[in-house]
């Protein structure tokens, strides 16, 4: 389990700032993450990856010369926001456009997507390649929704020295899409992982057992086997690989870079007996094997686990993984020191102006605040409930993020109460500020929800049924465009949607903001209920779907209950 920690909700940024103390002559600290503190050739590439905390040296320990400009830090196993990673990419771009790249998962892709289109918005070139080399987490012919797990280390070593060799950035985005069709992975774990403050792990393996294709988020395998000995599980894990060879690659005489990989328990002892075998496989099958690296590289705090990738080689590929780089968590070769950059140099953005704000709207804000306060203190009394429920078949984060976000929004809204911001404004800060702190897809979305409901309201009003009624329909149209989930796939959508034509409707017959709010919330908990008969087709829980058949999902039953502490302050409000 995970021992050492101070307040749990500051594990993750004190660690990024203890990290960067103990590297500041590779590492500089920027908000949302880090950046190299040695200086880039101007005009060159900027290669940004990033993903949730937890994955030590992935990503942060991965930034320096070879290898990443930049590492966006989101909260334990949760995406970081859009802001962080603009701010990131920011702080990195040498001039020559910037790469952000990343392990294929619903919160980062949002994310991240939401930060390019900003980024090319203000004339910085910008592409995504995203990383999908599990192959147990969705079949050859849904290769596109695989995740990322140690394979992203090849996606990033490759794409980042061809950035440090001069190419441009169409060159660097070709070399990553490359070395991610020709690298596959394929784990097992032995047990779960403990997040800080937590009192036990995200998930267990029955005595003598593995979880077969294992997620580096806590997801629990896809399967159960006995557990085998080391050679057992080395000729477990080469056969799955060598049975899917990436298209245009044969295997006589082929050469490839093998990581295996320990995801934070496994001793180095160990994976080097494991290792002895896969060399020997390997060898035997006729491959040539070029800089094998054993150890903790891409983890989850303490899962006991261990993942074997294969990243198949041309003479480009070769080329550049072979090249030097030097990282606080990886390093290879030797690269001549570069200038060191000074911190004043960085770029500081400026905060948005309050906008101004009717009396009436600024009393309405103080209702938002209370109904923020309420959101807060419920989801405080879920939070573990709501992890217990999302641990069945994801991470089992929900409620942790859900507190993180819900407590980072109610500062923000106070805050801007107290600047005299009206109910559009202080919803806006209070979505943004959730997105930031909580990461993740449900940050994203709690952020869509709260702007969207504030633009409806804006800064002129009282609170009036017509308008919130607007404001919901507005977030359930925004939500499904965003995330792009829809009903039936057993999201937050599945309690949005009937929850907002029941609010709609109550409010076209007549309702006051109260009464409909009843019905519409009354709705919103069947809805919830109803999500146990659904199988998910999106997220994290996607490949282990069968198991959550039975078990309502976490997202529609934080957002029911949110909807019913409403009421009370809604009634003092209308």
């Amino acid at each position: 389990m995970t021992r050492l920690f101070n307040d749990p909700s500051d594990f993750p940024e004190e660690a990024r700032l203890g990290l960067v103390a103990a590297h500041r002559d590779r590492l500089m600290a920027v908000p949302g993450g880090v950046v190299r503190s040695t200086r880039s050739e101007p005009g060159t590439v900027a290669v940004v990856i990033g993903g949730g905390g937890g994955h030590y040296p992935t990503f942060a320990g991965l930034v320096g010369q070879g290898l990443a400009h930049g590492a966006v830090m989101g909260n334990l196993f949760c995406s970081p926001s859009a802001q962080q990673v603009y701010s990131v990419a920011k702080a990195a771009n040498n001039g020559g456009g910037v790469l952000l790249t990343f392990g294929n998962y619903a919160g980062d892709v949002l994310h991240f997507g939401e930060a390019r289109e900003r980024l090319i918005a203000e004339g910085i070139p910008c592409e995504i390649v995203t990383i999908t080399d599990d192959v147990a987490s969705a079949p050859l012919s849904e290769i596109d929704r695989r995740r990322g797990i140690a394979g992203d280390l090849t996606v990033f070593k490759v794409a980042a020295a061809a950035a440090e060799e001069g190419g441009n950035l169409g060159e660097v985005v070709a070399v990553a899409r490359e070395a991610n069709h020709r690298t596959r992975s394929f784990g097992v774990a032995f047990d779960g992982c403990t997040l800080p403050g937590a009192s036990d792990a995200l998930f267990h393996v029955p005595e003598g057992k593995m979880a077969i294709g294992l997620g580096i988020h806590g997801e629990p395998g896809i399967d159960e086997a006995d557990v085998p000995t080391a050679n057992g599980l080395a000729e477990m894990l080469v056969a799955r690989l060598l049975d899917e060879l990436p298209e245009g690659v044969s295997i006589a005489g082929a050469r490839v870079a093998p990581i295996l990989n320990g995801l934070g328990t496994i001793k180095y002892e160990e994976l080097f007996v494991v290792y002895r075998r896969v060399d020997e496989l390997l060898y035997e099958a006729g491959l040539r094997i070029v800089e094998p690296d054993v150890g903790e590289l891409v983890t989850s705090l303490d899962m006991a686990g261990v993942s074997l990738t294969l990243l198949w080689l041309d003479d480009t590929m070769e080329r550049l993984w072979v090249a030097p780089a030097d990282a606080p968590g990886y390093r290879k070769g030797s690269v001549k020191c570069a200038e060191s950059i000074d911190v004043s140099e960085m770029e500081i953005v400026a905060q948005d102006e309050m906008p101004v704000a009717s009396q009436a709207s600024k009393e309405l804000a103080g209702g938002v605040v209370a109904a923020l306060e309420a959101l807060a203190k419920t989801v405080d009394e879920n939070a573990e409930m709501l992890g217990r429920i999302d641990a069945v078949a994801g991470d089992g984060d929900h409620g942790i993020g859900m507190q993180r976000g819900s407590k980072a929004c109610l500062e923000a809204a106070r805050q801007a109460q107290s600047d005299g911001a009206g109910a559009e404004t202080v919803l806006r800060l209070a979505g943004a500020r959730w997105a930031d702190k909580a990461g993740g897809t449900s940050g994203a979305i709690w952020r869509v929800i709260l702007t969207s409901v504030g633009e409806a309201l804006g800064n002129e009003y009282p609170l009036d049924a017509r308008r919130l009624a607007a404001g919901v329909s507005a977030a359930s149209d925004n939500v499904m465009s965003f995330g792009k989930a829809k009903l039936g796939d057993k999201t937050l959508v599945d309690v949005m949607v009937p929850f907002s034509d029941a609010l709609s409707a109550s409010v076209v017959l007549g309702g006051g903001v109260v009464v409909a709010w009843e019905k519409a919330s009354r709705r919103a908990e069947e809805a919830a209920e109803a999500t146990a008969e659904l199988l998910p087709k999106v997220g994290r829980a996607r490949p282990l779907a069968e198991k959550s058949l039975g078990t309502v999902d976490a997202g529609a039953k934080s957002l029911a209950l949110i909807t019913r502490c409403l009421i009370p302050i809604l009634k003092q409000c209308d």
